[in-house]
């Protein structure tokens, strides 16, 4: 479906980044390629996990919580002094359904992860971000612009992450703070399986090895993870970008 391959990544010896959602799929691979690349790598983790490199730091992270926010924020602290980059990878789909079938409290988990949970990870890393002149990195995904049957909760979420990212770069910014959201094609993860199963719209319908791999949208949030990538001005950005598959071995 799409012709893409993983970006290079720069030597990212020296830095310190925090990834939530670490545990599998984009963020277990964004977590092996930074350490590949030499940077301190703090893994937030919720419940299972894939295998991750000895370097890296894992440490229980629910994005909902203020005490594991603030807790993690404090390792990162205690532990390198510092961070450049916040990647906030953490995020749900469900629940998936028609709109008239759920109740809107049923749209509060997805909410309460997609963005409450960066907006409290933002918060409780903003002295370590100002301090370095760090960047925010968002997950994000075409669904934040364009509706799909049966994706309520996803969408509308996604759809504010997008917003909050904008706002993120619009008061943060001049004190040296830079933001992105960046949008990611349907990739081969647990997520994608859960999509193909409720069989909801065309995403649900694309066969599993006509997905990204992982690798892919991995080594474009790396990438931003970069000095490098502080050149960059927009703030909102899409793995499909001219940009990224210039940069690709296609």
């Amino acid at each position: 479906m799409f012709h893409l391959a993983p970006v290079p990544v720069p030597d990212l010896t020296g830095r310190v980044i925090l990834v939530t959602g670490a545990g599998r799929g984009i963020g277990a691979g964004l977590v092996r390629v930074l350490a590949a690349r030499g940077a301190l790598v703090f893994a937030g983790i919720l419940g299972a996990q894939e295998a991750l490199p000895e370097a890296a730091i894992a440490m229980p992270l629910d994005v909902t919580s203020d005490a594991d926010a603030g807790a993690a924020a404090a390792a990162v602290a205690d532990r390198a002094g510092r961070l450049d980059v916040l990647v906030n990878n953490a995020g749900i789909i469900t629940p998936i359904g028609p709109l008239t079938g759920l109740s809107p409290e049923a749209l509060a988990p997805a909410f309460s992860v997609n963005v409450m949970g960066v907006q409290r990870m933002v918060l409780a890393c903003l002295p370590l971000l100002r301090a370095a002149k760090g960047s925010i990195v968002n997950a994000g995904t075409g669904a934040a612009t364009t509706p799909m049957e049966g994706w309520t909760a996803y969408c509308t979420s996604k759809a504010a992450v997008h917003m909050l990212t904008r706002m993120l770069a619009l008061e943060l910014g001049p004190e040296g703070i830079a933001s992105h959201f960046v949008g990611i094609p349907p990739t081969d993860t647990a997520m994608q399986a859960e999509i193909r199963a409720a069989g909801l719209n065309p995403i649900s319908r694309i066969p599993q090895d006509r997905l990204v791999p992982t690798a892919v949208p991995a080594s474009v949030l790396a990438y931003l993870c970069s000095a490098e990538a502080r050149a960059i001005d927009e703030v909102l950005l899409d793995v499909r970008q001219d940009r990224f598959t210039a940069m690709m071995d296609l």
